[in-house]
Protein backbone atom coordinates (compact mmCIF):
# COMPACT_ATOMS: atom_id res chain seq x y z
CA UNK A 1 0.00 0.00 0.00
CA UNK A 2 2.85 2.39 0.78
CA UNK A 3 4.28 1.77 -2.69
CA UNK A 4 0.91 2.59 -4.26
CA UNK A 5 0.62 5.79 -2.21
CA UNK A 6 4.15 6.91 -3.06
CA UNK A 7 3.60 6.13 -6.73
CA UNK A 8 0.33 8.06 -6.69
CA UNK A 9 2.15 11.07 -5.26
CA UNK A 10 4.97 10.88 -7.82
CA UNK A 11 7.57 9.49 -5.41
CA UNK A 12 7.95 6.04 -6.98
CA UNK A 13 11.71 5.85 -6.27
CA UNK A 14 11.48 7.08 -2.66
CA UNK A 15 11.87 5.05 0.50
CA UNK A 16 10.32 5.20 3.94
CA UNK A 17 10.05 3.01 6.98
CA UNK A 18 6.79 2.05 8.61
CA UNK A 19 6.90 1.21 12.30
CA UNK A 20 3.91 -0.36 14.05
CA UNK A 21 3.84 0.19 17.80
CA UNK A 22 1.51 0.14 20.80
CA UNK A 23 0.16 3.15 22.68
CA UNK A 24 2.95 3.11 25.28
CA UNK A 25 5.64 3.36 22.61
CA UNK A 26 3.95 6.06 20.56
CA UNK A 27 3.34 8.05 23.75
CA UNK A 28 7.05 7.77 24.58
CA UNK A 29 8.00 8.99 21.09
CA UNK A 30 5.41 11.76 21.20
CA UNK A 31 6.74 12.92 24.57
CA UNK A 32 10.41 12.65 23.61
CA UNK A 33 10.24 14.34 20.21
CA UNK A 34 7.17 16.59 20.35
CA UNK A 35 6.81 17.23 24.11
CA UNK A 36 3.27 15.84 24.05
CA UNK A 37 2.71 13.32 26.81
CA UNK A 38 -0.14 11.27 25.34
CA UNK A 39 -0.59 8.54 22.77
CA UNK A 40 -1.53 9.51 19.23
CA UNK A 41 -2.48 7.60 16.11
CA UNK A 42 0.47 8.43 13.82
CA UNK A 43 3.79 10.25 13.96
CA UNK A 44 6.00 11.15 11.01
CA UNK A 45 9.72 11.80 11.23
CA UNK A 46 10.86 13.43 8.00
CA UNK A 47 14.37 12.96 6.68
CA UNK A 48 13.93 15.73 4.12
CA UNK A 49 14.21 18.38 6.83
CA UNK A 50 17.07 19.67 8.95
CA UNK A 51 20.78 19.87 8.35
CA UNK A 52 21.14 16.24 7.16
CA UNK A 53 18.34 16.45 4.58
CA UNK A 54 20.77 16.05 1.66
CA UNK A 55 22.41 12.82 2.87
CA UNK A 56 19.99 10.54 1.04
CA UNK A 57 17.25 12.44 -0.80
CA UNK A 58 15.36 9.27 -1.72
CA UNK A 59 14.66 8.49 1.96
CA UNK A 60 11.52 10.31 3.06
CA UNK A 61 11.60 9.23 6.72
CA UNK A 62 9.62 7.16 9.20
CA UNK A 63 5.89 6.74 9.70
CA UNK A 64 5.06 5.38 13.16
CA UNK A 65 1.53 4.07 13.71
CA UNK A 66 -0.05 3.01 17.00
CA UNK A 67 -2.03 -0.11 16.13
CA UNK A 68 -3.90 0.16 19.45
CA UNK A 69 -5.11 3.68 18.66
CA UNK A 70 -5.88 2.68 15.07
CA UNK A 71 -8.06 -0.20 16.33
CA UNK A 72 -9.97 2.13 18.66
CA UNK A 73 -10.47 4.76 15.99
CA UNK A 74 -11.58 2.16 13.44
CA UNK A 75 -14.25 0.90 15.86
CA UNK A 76 -15.38 4.47 16.59
CA UNK A 77 -15.65 5.29 12.89
CA UNK A 78 -17.23 1.95 11.99
CA UNK A 79 -14.53 0.88 9.54
CA UNK A 80 -12.22 -2.12 9.38
CA UNK A 81 -8.70 -1.83 10.76
CA UNK A 82 -7.17 -2.06 7.26
CA UNK A 83 -9.02 1.07 6.16
CA UNK A 84 -7.92 2.98 9.25
CA UNK A 85 -4.32 1.89 8.75
CA UNK A 86 -4.38 3.07 5.12
CA UNK A 87 -5.76 6.44 6.24
CA UNK A 88 -3.00 6.79 8.84
CA UNK A 89 -0.36 5.73 6.33
CA UNK A 90 -1.54 8.35 3.83
CA UNK A 91 -1.64 10.95 6.62
CA UNK A 92 1.88 10.08 7.77
CA UNK A 93 3.32 10.08 4.25
CA UNK A 94 1.80 13.49 3.57
CA UNK A 95 3.52 14.77 6.72
CA UNK A 96 6.82 13.38 5.40
CA UNK A 97 6.24 15.37 2.22
CA UNK A 98 5.71 18.60 4.13
CA UNK A 99 1.94 18.75 4.53
CA UNK A 100 0.77 20.08 7.88
CA UNK A 101 -2.57 20.54 9.60
CA UNK A 102 -1.64 21.96 12.98
CA UNK A 103 -0.34 25.46 12.28
CA UNK A 104 -2.81 26.93 9.80
CA UNK A 105 -6.46 26.13 9.02
CA UNK A 106 -5.88 26.61 5.28
CA UNK A 107 -3.08 24.03 5.34
CA UNK A 108 -5.32 21.62 7.24
CA UNK A 109 -7.99 21.93 4.54
CA UNK A 110 -5.39 21.38 1.82
CA UNK A 111 -3.96 18.31 3.59
CA UNK A 112 -7.39 16.77 4.17
CA UNK A 113 -8.34 17.32 0.53
CA UNK A 114 -5.14 15.59 -0.58
CA UNK A 115 -5.85 12.68 1.78
CA UNK A 116 -9.34 12.28 0.36
CA UNK A 117 -8.04 12.45 -3.19
CA UNK A 118 -5.49 9.70 -2.54
CA UNK A 119 -7.91 7.51 -0.57
CA UNK A 120 -10.47 7.79 -3.33
CA UNK A 121 -7.96 6.69 -5.96
CA UNK A 122 -6.98 3.77 -3.71
CA UNK A 123 -10.64 2.69 -3.53
CA UNK A 124 -11.48 3.91 -0.05
CA UNK A 125 -14.47 6.12 0.73
CA UNK A 126 -14.71 9.63 2.11
CA UNK A 127 -12.96 9.45 5.49
CA UNK A 128 -11.17 11.96 7.69
CA UNK A 129 -8.58 11.80 10.45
Amino acid sequence: MAERILSDLGFRESELSIVLVDDDEIQRLNREYLSRDHPTNVLAFAMREGEDRHLNPSVLGDVVVSVETAEREARQRGVILEEEMVLLLVHGILHLLGYDHEDAPAEAVQMEAKEQEILSRLGFGDKGT
